[in-house]
């Protein structure tokens, strides 16, 4: 019989993690018990893929805003910290904030406008027309911004951001200015003192600022990117990939995750004889349209994965082949004649009109978009994402 069913995914539910765990065992049982209970066997380019929430918290991979705080006032003593870009989130980023401003004594925090780099908009760009703001070159005082735009509330989470930032630095006694430019340069105005807390844009933001002048310059991926007094940490992205635990601490993205994959790969390959692929995933990457919030604030899609995930598609469109090349086709005859073509399809095929239209992204960043969508980030408890028959083509 014909099988009729392409890729296949499947969130599996597992235990609550929790420090200390195994998680490497955990994630292999949960793999075999799943297959077991639901009658499906583990075959060769399966992908097994894990959030990277559960790896942190197995690892215990959390931190203080004391440690925060601490390893910002190493960095920056007494001066004036210009807070820069930071994204607007209650989960992200308002508990870094808390401890940026313990370690500081003054901060000018900037923030971009119309909204920051994920898409989370202080006001509607709509706005900006109707009051000939140009957010390009016009730096904003806080008072001008709630002239020009008044009170806004964040469409998902009802709030007001200036305010909110405002008052968790205030909470500490410190001073805190608020200012709106997408010039990183404005912030040298004010202090030559900079925490650059942007994410994807932040290797730009940190050259502009040091090639002008004897700045003091780091980002969100230089705090925590070494333990202070035993807190967590994370070598490659510091509080970057950071979520909120509790009022007073972080959980941080998970390190050490090529080995935690391999070593899954490994130990089902035991069990099964079948080379599965194994990923952790965070955010997916992906832009809501009604929000406008674009998916992504993880430095990286995925941390670690299995090196058979290397690579981006290499694929044709189907109905393009359909159109074009066998238009005269119908039937069996268009079927046969397009499953060759797969067949025979050359290995690379960049720059190809049959490709054009396929999405040239890397292999984990789809497929971490997948497993992002599968599992969601609220109650679904499945932290363990299975897919089957994601290499497959047509012709399988």
């Amino acid at each position: 019989m014909e099988r009729m069913v392409g890729t296949i995914v499947r969130g599996l539910r597992a235990p609550i993690f929790n420090q200390g765990d195994n998680i490497e065992q955990m994630v292999v049982d949960c793999v075999l018990q799943a297959s077991k209970n639901e009658g499906f066997s583990v075959q060769d380019k399966d992908v097994v893929a894990i959030t990277e929430s559960v790896v942190a918290r197995a690892q215990g991979n959390y931190a203080s805003i004391d440690a925060i705080a601490k390893d910002v006032n190493s960095k920056f003593g007494e001066d004036t910290i210009g807070v820069i870009f930071p994204i607007l989130s209650r989960n992200r980023f308002a508990i870094c904030l808390r401890g940026i401003a313990k370690g500081a004594k003054k901060i000018v925090l900037m923030l971009s406008y119309p909204s920051d780099e994920v898409g989370n908009h202080l006001v509607d760009i709509d706005q900006l027309d109707e009051k000939g703001v140009n957010p390009w070159t016009d730096v904003l005082t806080e008072v001008q911004f709630r002239q020009y735009f008044g009170y806004n509330k964040h469409t998902f989470t009802g709030v007001d951001y200036i305010d909110y930032y405002k008052s968790l630095v205030q909470e500490y006694g410190i001073e805190c200015e608020i200012i709106f430019s997408n010039n990183t340069k404005t912030i040298l105005s004010y202090t030559k003192s900079v925490l650059a807390c942007d994410i994807h844009t932040r290797f730009r933001t940190k050259k502009l600022l040091k090639a002008n002048g004897d700045n003091k310059v780091f980002g969100l991926d230089d705090i925590l990117s070494s333990s202070v007094d035993g807190s967590g940490y994370n070598e490659d992205y510091g509080l970057l990939g950071s979520n909120k635990s509790t009022e007073e601490r972080v959980k941080l993205f998970p390190r050490n995750c090529q080995r935690i994959v391999d070593n899954i790969q490994n130990k089902l390959k035991e069990a099964t004889r079948k080379k599965v692929e194994v990923m952790v995933y965070g955010d997916g990457a992906f832009k809501d349209p009604v929000g406008k919030i674009w998916e992504l604030a993880d430095p990286v899609v995925s941390p670690a994965y299995t090196a058979g995930l290397e690579g981006t598609p290499n694929e044709v469109k189907l109905k393009y082949l359909a159109d074009n090349n066998f238009a005269d086709l119908k039937g069996n005859a268009l079927k046969n004649a397009i499953s060759e073509y797969i067949k025979t399809k050359s290995s690379d095929l960049t720059g190809a009109m049959e490709a054009q239209g396929t999405t040239p992204r890397k292999l984990p960043d789809l497929i971490g978009s997948l497993c992002d969508l599968t599992s969601g980030s609220g109650d679904k408890g499945t932290p363990i994402v299975y897919i089957q028959g994601y290499f497959d083509n047509y012709t399988k």
